[in-house]
């Protein structure tokens, strides 16, 4: 009698254990939304302080992206090796960022080749006509990008119930609905914005949550 009543209490604490799991589910430590919410950031201020000012770089400081993608890739594998407990929702998000960094890689492609194609006719309008300018396709493209930014980042507020994350959502949304009337310049200062509202303010966030959560060695 005394072993069932035993049986029964650890069931319950696993029990018990498993539920708070999965109530208290951020698998992600936040150094993943820190790391892109960085990355993004950093490379969208020196654009703008660069345009803004006439500078050069001695490379393209867009790079930082492919370069972060080596230490992204150890922090995924890492965290789903930690990652016991997994919610029923996490295959599905997993699949959302997926989907979201394979769409940023096919938009870069798709824009290059745009601009490949139309800034030669840009430039051939511009020597047949009396304007003093030609349109810049990348000013746009930049709404595209803003566009995506928002759209895993609010299913992934909404999923986890993360308000910091669901209204980062909302601000990529709103900046590219604004970046459509302004040029390529103030773009780059609404991608920071809307990179430290979506990521790098709610990884911060999730961080410290993370840490709290963690058993302290006495």
């Amino acid at each position: 009698m005394t072993e069932t009543k035993m049986t029964e209490k650890e069931s319950l604490e696993l029990i018990s254990k498993m539920i708070n799991k999965a109530q208290n589910r951020y698998h992600d430590s936040g150094t993943g939304p820190i790391l892109w919410g960085t990355v993004i950031s950093i490379c969208s201020l020196v654009t703008y302080f660069r345009i803004l000012y006439q500078f050069s770089l001695p490379f393209d400081i867009w790079y930082l992206t492919f370069i972060a993608i080596v230490p992204q890739i150890f922090i995924a594998i890492r965290e789903n090796r930690l990652n016991k407990a997994r919610g029923y929702d996490d295959d599905i998000l997993d699949a959302v960022w997926m989907v979201f960094g394979m769409s940023i890689f096919l938009l870069i492609f798709i824009n290059a080749n745009i601009v490949s194609t139309l800034q030669p006719v840009f430039e051939f309008y511009k020597t047949k006509s009396a304007v003093s300018t030609v349109p810049n396709y990348n000013s746009f493209a930049t709404s595209f990008f803003l566009l995506l930014y928002g759209i895993p980042t609010i299913i992934t507020g909404t999923c986890r119930k993360m308000k910091p994350m669901l209204y980062g959502g909302v601000i990529c949304w709103i900046c590219c609905i604004v970046s459509v009337f302004t040029d390529i310049t103030w773009d780059m200062l609404l991608t920071a914005i809307a990179a430290i509202s979506a990521w790098l303010i709610p990884g911060i966030l999730l961080r410290v949550k993370y840490t709290k959560l963690q058993p302290t060695n006495v």
